[in-house]
């Protein structure tokens, strides 16, 4: 069954009994787990920095998936002008309140229907054939090894480019099946 790829996520600071939401967000992919991975300086940014300084980590709470970005951005809109944002004495470090009204207009590509679903699909396949070539090398495989080996390299700007292949490990790595070892190598996890 096809899935929508979006979600909308909370933020909780594990230091406060309930952990209490301190970020609404909406994204795709791994989009919670980034903020904690490149911490910048704004409200947010101090509020994780904290956490993590405190030896603790961010909880993340996926509140609804299988969203549209219209869905998506909805629902985001709505949990922000619920909780509110700090600057305006509400509970969140969210910059900006979104303008619910202001939604259709944010999003800039039409997507045709049947059009994700043929994209799962080939998506499937690939990660069927990456996950073959890393069990038929127990050592484990590199990123340039799927690329070169399954014809996963593309040429674009002029020099040989393996993101295609270092997605894929990258999604097989997030759904578990994949591990990276000592030697920087991938291997195919039991299944």
């Amino acid at each position: 069954m096809a899935q929508n790829p979006f979600y909308v996520y909370a933020l909780k600071d594990p230091r406060e009994k309930p952990a209490k939401t301190f970020y609404i967000g909406k994204g795709t992919g791994n989009r919670a787990w980034e903020h904690q991975a490149q911490v910048d300086d704004s409200e947010k940014g101090k509020v994780i920095q904290a956490i993590q300084d405190a030896g603790l980590s961010v909880l993340h709470t996926v509140i609804s998936d299988n969203l549209t970005e219209e869905q998506s951005l909805k629902i985001e809109a709505e949990l922000i002008a619920g909780f509110g944002i700090r600057s305006q004495g509400g509970m969140l470090t969210n910059r900006v309140k979104p303008n619910p009204n202001n939604i259709s207009k944010r999003i800039k590509i039409n997507i045709p229907d049947g059009c994700y679903e043929k994209a799962q699909m080939g998506l499937s396949i690939l990660k069927s054939a990456v996950m073959e070539l890393a069990k038929a090398n127990p050592e484990g495989i590199r990123n340039s090894d799927a690329a070169k080996y399954l014809g996963l390299q593309s040429d674009y700007g002029g020099g040989s480019k393996d993101y295609l292949s270092y997605s894929v490990l990258g999604i097989l790595m997030k759904e578990g099946r994949m591990a990276r070892n000592e030697r920087k190598k991938h291997v195919a996890k039991s299944e």
